[in-house]
């Protein structure tokens, strides 16, 4: 059984009414919840000026960390950050690892360019060395990559969840989590295309794992919202900081002068940032539990929508696609996200041509990616599928 939501995202979808959306997976549409959030940022800066951050820090932050808290199955929201983007989690991260000699990081292929370009850049001046196992086969990634990291050796352990480029998954995070025995190793699971996505929980790892991920997505909040879990005893002091990660302190400076920081998850703050994101994102949340809806509704839809997409694609014989290799992983039992992803020499040439027929869809390569969201019906799918026929035919 499917879900009927379209009445919950009528300005998004009113917006272009002729509009095909089948990029779910990388522009979101918003709920109106969020639309009516946004407006109220504008309206509570208007309205208390300076005087906002009160509310941003006693009332809006807390929301915000209850929420995330919940859908992840995490004991303490405290442990919960926020930061504009990933890049800047990614950033202290790094900065947090041990100085004065080349960090060893062991993560896959197929990570996102936030992090791999990151890391590439610091490969070039020797600063990092890196330990890449390959996605493929997804099946077998997460016994190769638990027993990668089982072999020890590394100041950092980084993976996506589900990898941006084919929708595969990495496996159990608490396997992976688990495999790690270096103590002072970190241990961070990208979860940008699993949170909201994929029913997921991290109580069993909470005390051991980073997890970073933000609105722009699944979550439905767009741009400017993100977050990350640190689990307490870890990476304490990051040397890339802002003034906002020393809110917590219990101490207006440390011994010997040194700069002080909160304990719980703030201390991965950074500093001033738009806070509009987090109304939307703290409105998101309320709106779910408000109507009853739950992550594992969202995913299942979302799967039943991916196979009535593929079986209407076969009926149709639309034969590029039809000839492509599915990269995403569909066999029974196997965990996937919440996009299909057909690799194709001529994947840009049939982006371009659905865009013509506004029929939105994205591309990485040889790979072109169409994905699902809770604000699609079965028969606007089925519609779908035969425009896409009559614009590739």
């Amino acid at each position: 059984m499917t879900l009927d939501l379209r009445g919950y995202f009528t300005e998004f979808r009113a917006a272009q009414p002729g509009r095909i959306h089948l990029a779910a997976h990388s522009h979101h549409f918003w709920p109106d919840a969020a639309c009516e959030a946004h407006r109220r940022a504008l309206a509570d800066a208007a309205r208390l000026a300076d005087n906002k951050w009160d509310t941003i820090f006693s009332d809006l932050i807390p929301r915000a960390q209850h929420g995330v808290a919940t859908i992840l199955a995490l004991p303490d929201p405290a442990t919960i950050a926020f930061a504009p983007n990933t890049h800047d989690f990614v950033r202290r991260l790094i900065s947090a690892l041990p100085a004065g000699a080349v960090q060893r990081i062991l993560t896959s292929d197929s990570e996102f360019h936030s992090f791999t370009r990151q890391i590439a850049r610091l490969e070039e001046d020797g600063l990092v060395a890196v330990e890449r196992i390959a996605a493929e086969p997804f099946a077998s990634f997460g016994e190769r990559f638990a027993a990668a990291a089982r072999r020890g050796g590394h100041d950092l352990v980084f993976v996506s969840q589900i990898f941006f480029n084919s929708a595969g998954a990495c496996g159990s995070l608490d396997a992976i989590a688990g495999a790690v025995r270096d103590p002072q190793t970190l241990v961070v699971f990208d979860g940008y295309h699993g949170f909201m996505a994929l029913p997921t929980t991290l109580a069993g790892n909470a005390d051991r794992a980073f997890y970073l991920a933000g609105g722009y997505k699944y979550a439905m909040a767009g741009e400017g919202v993100c977050f990350m879990h640190c689990p307490g005893g870890f990476a304490m002091r990051p040397r890339d900081t802002g003034w906002f990660a020393a809110f917590g302190a219990l101490e207006a400076g440390g011994g010997g002068g040194s700069v002080a920081y909160a304990k719980d998850g703030t201390r991965f703050m950074g500093a001033t940032f738009d806070p509009t994101g987090l109304y939307r994102l703290s409105a998101v949340f309320d709106w779910m539990r408000e109507i009853g809806l739950t992550v594992d509704a969202i995913h299942d839809h979302v799967l039943a929508l991916q196979e009535l997409f593929r079986a209407k694609i076969a009926r149709a014989k639309v034969e590029p696609l039809c000839a492509a290799r599915l990269v995403t992983p569909v066999a029974a039992g196997s965990t996937r996200g919440h996009f299909l992803t057909f690799e194709l020499p001529d994947a840009q040439a049939i982006h371009d041509r659905l865009a013509r027929a506004n029929i939105i869809t994205d591309v990485r390569g040889d790979r072109i990616r169409f994905g699902f969201g809770c604000y699609h019906t079965a028969d606007e799918i089925e519609a779908a599928v035969a425009a896409i026929a009559r614009a590739i035919a």
